[in-house]
C-alpha cells in the first residue's frame, strides 16, 4: 500500500476531505513555531542540579553511571568495566573523539573493532548527543560515524556523555538537534532510558528484550 493510499484511508476514517490551503498553512505555521508543551518543574533548575537529576534518574532506570575526570580516562575505565562483566570485545563508533584515544594501552584487555554492530557482539561504545535530566534519557542519532546498530545489537551498550550536553526537558534537546542539523534532521533519532526490558510475558521483567541488557554511561566534564 502506498503512502498516498494510507493517508487516504486515514482521511476516510476521520471523515475528512482533502486539506484546504488554509489548513495546510495552519500546519506549516505550527511546525515553524514549534510550541512547547507544559515543562515539568523538576527539569527547570540550574545546570549542576540538572546533572545530579540526570544521574539519579538514569540509575533509577537501571543504567550504570561512571563519572570520569577526563575523556582520556575512558579506555582504562571501559576495560575495567568490561572485565567486571567478563567481556573482552568492543565495537567502537568511528568518531575521532573516541578512536584517537589511547586504546593501545588496553589492547591486551579489550579487543577493539570499528564497524557496524552484529548479532552476538558483546559490547559497543558510542557518543551521546545529549542527556535529558527530566527522565535520565540519552539522545543519540544515526550518522556514518555511529550507525544505529551500535545502540541495539550488542549485549552491553557503553555511552559517553558530556555533562555540558545535559539539559532539563525534552524540548531543549530537540532545539539543540535542530541547531546542529539546520534544515535537515537525522534519519534516525534514538531516545534511550536504561537498558532494554519488557514484562509483556506473564508480567515477568526480562532484561534485553529489544536491545542491550546493560547500559553504562560514562559521564565526562
Amino acid at each position: 500500500m502506498s503512502r498516498a493510499d494510507i493517508f487516504a484511508n486515514i482521511r476516510r476514517g476521520l471523515r475528512r476531505s482533502e486539506a484546504t490551503e488554509a489548513q495546510r498553512e495552519t500546519v506549516r505555521q505550527r511546525l515553524q513555531q514549534r510550541p512547547r508543551n507544559i515543562i515539568p518543574s523538576r527539569s527547570q533548575h540550574e545546570h549542576d542540579a540538572l546533572v545530579e537529576l540526570f544521574v539519579r534518574m538514569a540509575r533509577e532506570a537501571a543504567a550504570e553511571v561512571v563519572e570520569l575526570d577526563s575523556l582520556e580516562q575512558l579506555p582504562c575505565a571501559v576495560a575495567d568495566n568490561l572485565e567486571q562483566k567478563q567481556q573482552h570485545e568492543l565495537v567502537l563508533a568511528s568518531d575521532s573523539a573516541l578512536t584517537e584515544l589511547g586504546w593501545a594501552a588496553v589492547h591486551e584487555r579489550v579487543e577493539c573493532h570499528q564497524r557496524v554492530a552484529q548479532v552476538g557482539d558483546q559490547a559497543s561504545l558510542t557518543l551521546a548527543f545529549a542527556g535529558i535530566a527530566e527522565t535520565g534519557t540519552l539522545m543519540l542519532f544515526s550518522r556514518p560515524d555511529s550507525p544505529t546498530t551500535l545502540n541495539f545489537l550488542p549485549d552491553t551498550h557503553l555511552v559517553v556523555l558530556s555533562k555540558q550536553a545535559i539539559v532539563g526537558p525534552y524540548e531543549d534537546t530537540w532545539d539543540r538537534l535542530r541547531e546542529a542539523s539546520p534544515g535537515r534532521l537525522p534519519r534516525t533519532v534514538n531516545m534511550i532510558t536504561g537498558p532494554s526490558r519488557s514484562a509483556d510475558i506473564e508480567q515477568k521483567l526480562q532484561m534485553g528484550a529489544h536491545g542491550p541488557r546493560q547500559l553504562v554511561i560514562f559521564l565526562i566534564p
